[in-house]
């Protein structure tokens, strides 16, 4: 998985921030994660869920709320309903960058948001809560001491999870009149109701009432042994799974290709991305490879570069050598390997190809002989290796004839 910091324009102007969570290969799906009441995108089961999706192909977008984590805007002034147009607001970004959001995730009163946000967004197939309350108005028991002052004064300062927050009556009045109950008999979305029967932050009721609430298709999975947060690491990993295992039946997914089998005596190099490096190598149709660049160059490091392949081959055909020689001469060589380095990076040479001017490029080999093999022996192994095919092309005068093909695949 990479992820990519991006930003959105929200419900009121305001800029969100947001974790774009790639899969290393074609993106089969996209997916929508609304975290919990204060929370932010960052919170550990967040970070792992998505990771675990972005692993089947789903791309996950995360994103803090209006006035929380890294986002703008004043959190006093949001309610439920504003996260449920940023929601609608975040699925509008999607489609634009990525794709249609085809499965909402929301976590505690993010799953009330993503139930009443998804008749809302076209292209949902799939909804799933985590320890979401029945009622948005659930969520004015974690300061239930200060609702009199609130409603008397117009606000009040509340302690929720060690930080302090400013909740204004209008957040009281939001939460009182909003209602899923609609939106959950016009979902026309598969969903899925996670929940832990220990949660005791929302009791495990609420997943009850959501359940009777919504049509049919409808799935309920209990968290055995989970918290409200899913702080276990165990436990998240465990929603995940289950979440890209129900979704896949719900979910259009585009299946991940692989390459045409190449002719005889062809290698055929396709990219399996326009995003990233990674490509998939087919030789003579027979065998499949991988080359990638390292995460640092902006690949995803699923293979080898393509110095390191270039590597691979001098140090294969160094072997095999020894190997051939070793066995016609009755050389006592129980075994062989080639190390090989190479100083260059691809990404960084391809940043400069248009540059004129001769340039040497340096392979280190190292070769390691196992064996009751005589020094004479050695160095004529030493020798040998000098006559490895490969070699002597790296160093003979090469010339790449290339081509354009036109779509009916003969040369422009």
């Amino acid at each position: 998985m990479s992820t990519q910091k991006v930003t959105f324009t929200g419900h009121d102007g305001t800029r969100l921030n947001a974790r774009l969570d790639w899969p290393d290969g074609p993106v089969r799906a996209v997916a929508l994660f609304a975290h919990c009441f204060t929370c932010s995108k960052d919170i550990p089961a967040a970070r792992r869920i998505a990771g675990r999706l972005a692993a089947q192909g789903i791309a996950v977008l995360r994103f803090d709320f209006t006035g929380l984590g890294h986002s703008d805007g004043e959190f006093e002034n949001t309610n439920f309903t504003s996260n449920v147009d940023d929601l609608r607001y975040a699925a509008d970004y999607l489609r634009e960058a990525v794709g249609v959001p085809q499965l909402l995730i929301g976590h505690s009163l993010g799953g009330a948001a993503v139930i009443k946000a998804a008749p809302q967004i076209e292209g949902v197939r799939a909804v799933v809560t985590i320890g979401a309350p029945a009622d948005p108005s659930h969520v004015s028991r974690l300061f239930a001491e200060q609702l009199e002052t609130i409603r008397e004064t117009g606000e009040a300062k509340v302690d929720l999870a060690g930080r302090a927050f400013t909740i204004r009556r209008q957040f009281l009045d939001d939460i009182t009149e909003a209602k899923i109950d609609d939106a959950l008999k016009h979902l026309d979305a598969a969903l899925l109701i996670l929940h832990s029967p220990h949660d005791t932050t929302v009791g495990i009721r609420n997943a009850a009432e959501i359940f009777q609430g919504a049509m049919h298709p409808k799935s309920f999975i209990t968290l055995d042994h989970a918290d409200h947060l899913i702080t276990d690491a165990d436990d998240a990993e465990y929603a995940a799974d289950v979440i890209g295992a129900w979704a896949v039946r719900y979910l259009s997914l585009t299946e991940e290709r692989p390459p045409a089998a190449a002719p005889e005596g062809v290698t055929r190099v396709s990219e399996v991305s326009a995003k990233g490096f990674r490509q998939s190598i087919s030789v003579s149709g027979k065998h499949l490879l991988t080359a990638d660049e390292p995460t640092n160059l902006g690949g995803t490091d699923r293979g080898p570069s393509p110095y390191q392949l270039v590597a691979a081959g001098l140090g294969a055909c160094t072997s095999m050598t020894l190997r051939m020689y070793a066995r016609r001469k009755n050389l006592p060589l129980t075994h062989v390997y080639t190390d090989v380095t190479h100083d260059k990076s691809h990404r960084t040479d391809c940043e400069h190809c248009s540059e004129s001017g001769s340039r040497v490029d340096v392979f280190h080999r190292r070769i390691h002989l196992t064996g009751d093999l005589s020094d004479e022996q050695r160095q004529r192994l030493l020798e040998i290796a000098d006559k490895c095919p490969v070699h002597q092309t790296l160093e003979s005068d090469i010339v790449v004839e290339t081509a354009l093909m036109n779509r009916r695949g003969e040369p422009d």
